[in-house]
């Protein structure tokens, strides 16, 4: 009997691009697999009539990115979704996980600039265009003297209105940009030492029914176990803060040997205010990791005002 798996995605070139990496896995590792792609229009995809709306302000927060793909695997019209795992809430619908994720590409943040060659290199009053808060807020914590808009849309879309004049400067995900072929647009790759990236930023998730263990079966080929670990535990820390696009916080974890090294920082959307804190353990499996997580956010929590993590 033939077998056939549904793929739900968004339909952003980006999306495309990243679901078609899974296909392609699945290939490799069922030749005789039968593989459906189906696009899925989500809340938070981005239209003209959207303006420039922070998802930070719309109702739904980053759950606009999975929510109609969600309700399609739950109602069994797909069997699995593909995701920027980055743009997945902390906590997911009762029924769903995230099974398996590919191997991450690179996590850091990128300035990209028809102006100026670095973010150092930009005078008072310029202005930089980006759709998360997060980025906002770090942004403002290193350089004050910088102008920070929202500006949403795809990645091409927002390359594009920045060349049209409506910024001087845009911050985006480099893993984004290296899918998309678009690495020579990058002026400045921003290290994760002085900008954290946000939990599992450059990591492909794929969510499924945590009952169907026939598609977690076809998938398993694709899993990165260390990949796994290192998400684990950054998204841990992002659940105990209850992190959402409405709370700037950046997490990013790093492992050598069975040695991990947690960083998370939550800031003050104005970047007036930067609470951190590291933490290193040893990562044997999963439980470890996501126990490293939970230990960083609760100490974190304690620091951080009530009112930051609930606006």
């Amino acid at each position: 009997m033939t077998k056939i798996i549904r793929i739900g995605t968004r339909g952003s070139k980006l999306a495309m691009v990243q679901t078609t990496m899974v296909a392609d896995a699945l290939r490799r590792a069922h030749p005789d697999l039968v593989i459906e792609i189906k696009e899925i229009l989500t809340s938070g995809d981005w239209k003209p009539e959207h303006g420039e709306t922070r998802l930070a302000e719309a109702a739904g927060g980053k759950g606009l990115f999975a929510k109609e793909i969600e309700r399609a695997l739950l109602d069994g019209v797909i069997d699995c979704g593909v995701h920027s795992l980055k743009d997945m809430p902390s906590f997911l619908p009762e029924g769903l996980e995230i099974s398996h994720v590919l191997e991450r590409e690179d996590p850091r943040d990128a300035f990209l600039s028809h102006r100026y060659d670095s973010l150092a290199d930009m005078p008072a009053g310029s202005v930089i265009g980006t759709s998360a808060l997060r980025r906002q807020a770090f942004l403002l914590a290193k350089y004050p003297h910088l102008k920070v808009i929202p500006l949403r849309g795809n990645v091409p879309t927002r390359i594009e209105k920045m060349k049209s004049g409506q910024a001087d400067g845009i911050i985006l995900a480099c893993a984004g940009l290296k899918r998309l072929g678009l690495e020579s647009e990058i002026k400045e790759f921003l290290s994760e030492g002085e900008f954290l990236p946000g939990a599992a930023q450059g990591v492909i998730g794929i969510e499924v029914r945590s009952d169907d263990t026939e598609t977690k079966n076809l998938l398993s080929p694709l899993g990165d176990y260390e990949t796994m670990l290192i998400v684990s535990a950054e998204r841990a820390a992002l659940q105990v803060l209850d992190g959402s696009c409405r709370t700037p916080v950046g997490s990013y974890a790093t492992r050598d040997g069975d040695q991990m090294h947690l960083r998370v920082a939550v800031a003050a959307p104005d970047g007036g205010t930067v609470y951190a804190d590291e933490i290193f353990g040893s990562v044997a499996g999963i439980d470890d990791a996501v126990r490293l997580g939970q230990v960083v956010g609760l100490r974190l929590k304690a620091r951080v005002p009530a009112e930051l993590l609930t606006e």
